[in-house]
């Protein structure tokens, strides 16, 4: 009797031990990364002209922010300041674009007990991405590429990247990778959880879809941005800056219709890709316990206020779309927290129980997810090289550019697209005042020495006729044949 009682109570121990083990699973991560996506061209957005529906489909059955922000850069590459902000955790004045010796988010899963993975872009030094993850494939180091021919590497058992070779279309080239390193972590029978980051490098321009994909968008059929203008009304940096060159000035209507086509063409695509690598998940029964993100590194002008890229402070270019799904999410939840990119780092380490990373600025997004919050913070501060500062909070804007001794004021309730700058009306002169306050309130806090007033004043006219343009050596024949006019 005494032998069938131990037994059944060890049987019982092992029964409450396993029951123990699978409530203590911890989550996968799937990171889903866009290059250049405008956080209004999603459907979920509000847009009723982009069809986007496996990305929607993931805000519906998680969490949408929308008021999520990259903080901005010191050079005309957002991309690379903003990826490196996202994986440290850290302002844009804490890291700029260097990641080497950083502690990275993949970096951090892979030492609690993940197994990590990177495909795709990556902006920042060869040695920190090495450094970041056990695992790699199709890596392309760099900023922008032709789409049809992307120099990828792979990443040696050793952990050192290989010599570059050029393959195929970058969407599906990096989707290809994240699909079969999903395919073979479930088939190894690895007990780990997985930390996957896929980087794509659209719908940064080239303009150039896959052929499949041109005319999903017919010419001419988009409406144009709500504050689309043919030029910029004044000069507060480089107007040719690189996003500029790919049309002249005045901005044509049509051509921007037409690279709006060709844009949501792109995000179309990965649109699809992003519904490949969610099936793959759910073939291999993962989708429930993984936490996939999607998200931006930048937003985009595209003709808003006569600009092309991302050099600018106006929310079409600094707001980014993020959405979260998983366990520990909220479904079908919207929120309208002021969120950083760089959030994203101790919001995952959080939901995935990893030990809360030291030394950074980020916040955890959990409190806000579960309603114990309502934010983290109370406004906004975003920043481009020395030229232009602006500061946001729920209702109000102040952009100002030092160089010129220039103020933009909006009301943001009743003027979303940022068109009618009140800064020199006298009965705002207050609020101006405490956003100039706030301004520099976030400048002492953030590290940010430039001064809100040059010492040389610059004019704030210029004449476009005497902007020259030419396109770089990145350039696909489509782009240059469609855009610059020249036949290879």
């Amino acid at each position: 009797m005494k032998s069938f009682t131990d037994s059944l109570l060890i049987t019982l121990l092992i029964l409450m031990f396993s029951c123990t083990q699978k409530e203590t699973i911890r989550p996968n991560v799937l990171f889903l990364f866009a290059d250049d996506q405008r956080a209004d061209a999603l459907g979920i957005s509000g847009n009723k002209h982009i069809q986007t529906p496996h990305i929607d489909q993931l805000a519906k059955e998680g969490s949408y922010f929308t008021n999520a922000y990259v903080m901005g850069g010191h050079h005309g590459a957002i991309c690379a300041p903003s990826r490196a902000m996202l994986l440290s955790g850290k302002s844009l004045f804490n890291v700029y674009d260097r990641l080497k010796g950083v502690e990275t988010m993949p970096m951090r899963f892979g030492n609690h007990g993940y197994v990590t993975f990177g495909t795709g872009k990556w902006h920042n030094e060869k040695e920190a991405f090495e450094a970041s993850f056990q695992k790699g494939s199709r890596v392309y180091l760099g900023g922008m590429a032709d789409h049809f021919n992307v120099a990828v590497r792979e990443l040696s058992e050793d952990g050192i990247l290989s010599e570059p070779i050029k393959r195929g279309f970058s969407t599906d080239l990096f989707a290809d990778a994240a699909i079969g390193f999903i395919d073979e972590y479930s088939s190894s029978g690895e007990e780990k959880p997985f930390f996957c980051y896929v980087s794509f490098t659209v719908p940064h321009d080239p303009y150039s879809p896959k052929p499949e994909y041109i005319g999903k968008y017919r010419e001419g059929s988009l409406p144009l941005p709500e504050n689309y203008m043919p030029y910029h009304p004044f000069i507060f940096d480089h107007m040719t800056v690189r996003d500029e060159n790919l049309t002249s000035w005045p901005r044509k209507p049509e051509v921007i219709q037409s690279i709006l086509s060709d844009y949501y063409a792109l995000i179309h695509h990965l649109d699809d890709r992003v519904g490949d690598i969610v099936e793959v998940l759910k073939k291999n029964g993962l989708y429930d316990n993984t936490i996939i993100v999607y998200a931006a590194d930048n937003g985009l002008a595209i003709g808003s206020h006569g600009l092309l890229g991302k050099q600018n402070l106006y929310e079409h270019s600094t707001k980014v779309p993020v959405i979260l799904k998983g366990p520990g999410i909220p479904e079908n939840a919207q929120f309208d927290a002021f969120v950083y990119l760089y959030d994203l780092y101790p919001t995952l380490a959080e939901l995935a129980g990893v030990p809360f990373p030291e030394g950074i600025d980020g916040f955890s997004l959990v409190d806000v997810l579960n309603g114990t919050i309502n934010e983290v913070r109370s406004s906004i501060f975003t920043a481009y090289r020395h030229t232009v500062r602006a500061v946001r909070d729920k209702e109000w804007k102040l952009i100002r550019y030092p160089e010129r001794d220039y103020s933009q004021l909006f009301n943001l309730s009743d003027d979303p697209h940022e068109m009618k700058n009140l800064a020199e009306d006298i009965q705002y002169e207050k609020k101006k005042e405490e956003l100039m306050g706030l301004l520099e309130e976030w400048q002492r806090e953030s590290g940010d020495t430039a001064k809100l007033k040059a010492s040389q004043i610059l004019p704030l006219g210029y004449d476009p006729d005497t902007l020259k343009r030419k396109p770089d050596q990145r350039q696909p024949s489509y782009t240059l044949e469609k855009y610059f006019n020249v036949k290879e």
